[in-house]
């Protein structure tokens, strides 16, 4: 379900609007034309994307976001996080945009954008995936953040800052993010080899998910780009941001299946166009 702007913020296209019956946070392109979608990751919120990434894009683009449900200005629910509920959402903003679009996911944003391309393959362009796991069991052992963690208060004084559900709500957004990341994704390599719509799997050489498992994402999906950044870790679109930026917009922009002078893994490919 999707109503029309209810608070305006800031300018006439950072707004919020009612997205599958709660008020959600977005930011709305300002006319038609190539669009990218900016799906940020889980503890985040949008305005970190757009801050990044928001002033390059905006050279060729226009440029949309929303907080998902429990992430910045956008308030939370009693259920629990899900990537199967956030790409419901995802899929409801877009058809309210009315347009196909470019993806662009960071983490829990980038698993996101991997089952959209999965279940609505008509409202997409091209995804660009940036630390992405299609399988919770791709990620390198790390300490939990909890409630208890170090630094726990002082992310409960920045979430606060923007959420609707004030600071008393902060843990509890922090326990179901761990709930969340602890049992999901639980995509196959079978399923991704599904996926239709052309894909960029971007990963930092230090990132949060196994080298050997973004790889194997790359090798499933059938028409995928890989780029490892080298000296880079899971904030590797804020550390290497015009390197990153180079290498998306020239996928984004460029020819399916890129021209290449010796073509090995993709030369079926081109014998068949």
């Amino acid at each position: 379900m999707l109503r029309g702007s209810l608070q305006n913020q800031y300018d006439a296209q950072v707004t919020r609007i009612v997205v599958n019956d709660h008020l959600t946070w977005v930011k709305l392109p300002k006319k038609k034309g190539k669009t990218v979608v900016l799906l940020h990751g889980g503890l985040s919120q949008s305005s970190s994307l757009l801050q990044a990434l928001g002033p390059r894009l905006h050279n060729r683009f226009e440029v949309a976001a929303f907080d998902r449900r429990g992430h910045g200005k956008t308030s939370d629910t009693d259920e629990p996080f899900s990537y199967d509920a956030m790409a419901d959402e995802t899929i409801a903003f877009i058809e309210l945009l009315d347009r196909r679009v470019y993806l662009l996911g960071h983490s829990d944003g980038a698993n996101v954008a991997l089952l959209v391309a999965m279940r609505r393959p008509d409202l997409l362009r091209r995804v660009a995936l940036v630390g992405a796991n299609f399988h919770h069991d791709g990620l390198v052992p790390m300490n939990d953040f909890t409630p208890e963690s170090e630094g726990f208060a002082e992310f409960a004084v920045e979430f606060a800052r923007d959420s609707p559900d004030g600071v008393e709500h902060a843990a509890a957004v922090v326990e179901k993010s761990l709930a969340l990341v602890k049992t999901e994704p639980t995509l196959t390599l079978e399923e991704l080899r599904v996926i239709s719509t052309p894909v960029l799997v971007m990963t930092g050489d230090d990132d949060v998910a196994r080298l050997d498992h973004s790889v194997a994402m790359y090798e499933a999906l059938p028409e995928a780009q890989l780029a490892v950044i080298p000296g880079a870790s899971h904030g590797v679109l804020k550390e290497q941001t015009k390197l990153c930026m180079d290498i998306i917009e020239r996928f984004f922009l460029g020819p399916v299946p890129p021209e290449t002078r010796s073509p090995l893994r993709r030369a079926k490919t081109d014998e068949a166009t």
